[in-house]
């Protein structure tokens, strides 16, 4: 028999406290999971609209699109050492802030003329999104009772799949229908009723004491930490790689003018893998992640081999969406269970937050190095071998990092 520690029986007593137990609050995680999907509809709406944003700011197409590119710069630099800096406070209050954010940095775009203006804007909404993002798994888990943190991380982050595979291209479509501005000035209004739905449904935390606190350098001893993100990292480089240049990938395949449909099914599977997620996370971590990632590995293989078969290449998107629906829980949850206490989950969520966004970049950096050097063929092989590093990585992490179930169960406490 194992016993809860200290910590961990304060949070269990927290949990019922608020009326918790073995029932979700799915109130508060729905919330966080439109926290999230506004997040992403943030970052990646001026994707879907360049043509219209660049004329409105008199830019052209390439320096429109760099308003994505200062969005994951803001995340990337500002998420370690703003959880740091924030660490002591309240989370609740936290929450807020960054969503103030988000309604300051959406505005601004939707009123401005100058490009400078709306990079800076871009600049805040992506600083608060590394924010965010980096408190994220740790809030809901915090939520939830001990047996039902992986499931609770898997709504607070479902938000993310629906952006990308609903969200994104309704904003688009809605641009064409009232204008660009309008559309980020409804995102504005939306952020507003989330704030109301926060202040009325999600609960509040403590912060931590200065003296519980781990530094950063500490939160990457610890064991399991460096093997989840060595592997969330090859797995967002090689997403990214085949994602970013899914036009010119299927240039080759016969299917250029099908882009959206092959990213409808895409996206339609996705959702699947994040219900399928939720329900199976708590129980079944390890094998989990080792589906995604093998799932992703058949399916770059599929997108490599049969480019002239068009049912295959649809299979091949299916199985990819199947694999990434789930991933960002799954991986999240791998980070949180390796940080153990909750002093040390933001910091490492923080550390993954970043490792994201370094493999979002990179990705469209090497993909782009591998397209122009090679060609489209190349795209899927180098994801391919990337991905099998990755995989490797999660295979021998059996101890820590992504552990047996059995290992697993020995760590969970009892209330």
């Amino acid at each position: 028999m194992t016993y809860a520690q200290p910590a961990e029986q304060a949070v269990v007593s927290e949990v019922r406290a608020r009326g918790g137990g073995d029932q979700l609050p799915l109130a508060g995680l729905l919330a966080l999971s439109t926290a999230a999907f506004l997040t992403i509809m943030t970052e990646a709406l001026p994707a879907g609209i360049l043509p219209a944003m660049s004329r409105g700011l008199g830019v052209t197409e390439s320096a429109a699109g760099q308003t994505v590119t200062v969005y994951a710069v803001g995340s990337l630099v500002a998420a370690i050492p703003l959880t740091a800096a924030t660490a002591g406070w309240p989370r609740k209050r936290l929450l807020l802030l960054a969503l103030a954010g988000f309604v300051v940095a959406n505005s601004v775009t939707a009123v401005s003329d100058v490009f400078a203006v709306t990079m800076v804007a871009r600049f805040l909404g992506g600083v608060v999104a590394g924010l965010l993002w980096a408190m994220m798994a740790g809030y809901a888990r915090r939520m939830a009772a001990p047996h039902l943190r992986g499931k609770a991380t898997a709504i607070a982050l479902a938000g993310t799949p629906v952006a990308l595979s609903i969200g994104v291209p309704a904003g688009t479509f809605l641009a064409d229908l009232v204008g660009w501005r309008y559309t980020f000035a409804i995102m504005t209004v939306l952020t507003l009723v989330l704030v109301v739905w926060v202040l009325a449904v999600v609960p509040d935390f403590s912060g931590q004491a200065k003296r519980t606190r781990m530094p950063l350098r500490q939160a990457t001893t610890l064991p399991g930490v460096v093997p989840v993100l060595v592997a969330a990292l090859g797995f967002v480089l090689a997403h990214n790689i085949v994602y970013t240049y899914i036009a010119p990938l299927l240039d080759g395949t016969g299917l250029a003018a099908r882009v959206d449909t092959v990213l409808l099914v895409f996206g339609v599977v996705a959702l699947a893998s994040i219900w399928i997620t939720g329900v199976l996370i708590d129980r079944h971590l390890r094998g989990l992640v080792l589906t995604s990632f093998t799932l992703f590995a058949v399916a770059t293989l599929g997108l490599g081999l049969f480019t002239g078969t068009a049912w295959l290449v649809y299979a091949s998107a299916a199985l990819w969406g199947l694999a990434f629906g789930g991933a960002g829980p799954l991986l999240q949850t791998a980070a949180a269970e390796a940080a153990g206490a909750d002093e040390a989950v933001d910091v490492v969520q923080s550390l993954v937050v970043t490792t994201w966004n370094i493999g979002i970049a990179a990705g469209a950096v090497l993909g782009g190095l591998l397209l122009s050097g090679i060609g489209s063929a190349a795209l899927t092989w180098g994801a391919l071998v990337i991905l099998l590093i990755a995989l490797a990585v999660v295979v021998t992490a059996r101890r820590h990092g992504f552990p047996d179930p059995t290992r697993r169960s020995e760590r969970e406490p009892v209330g």
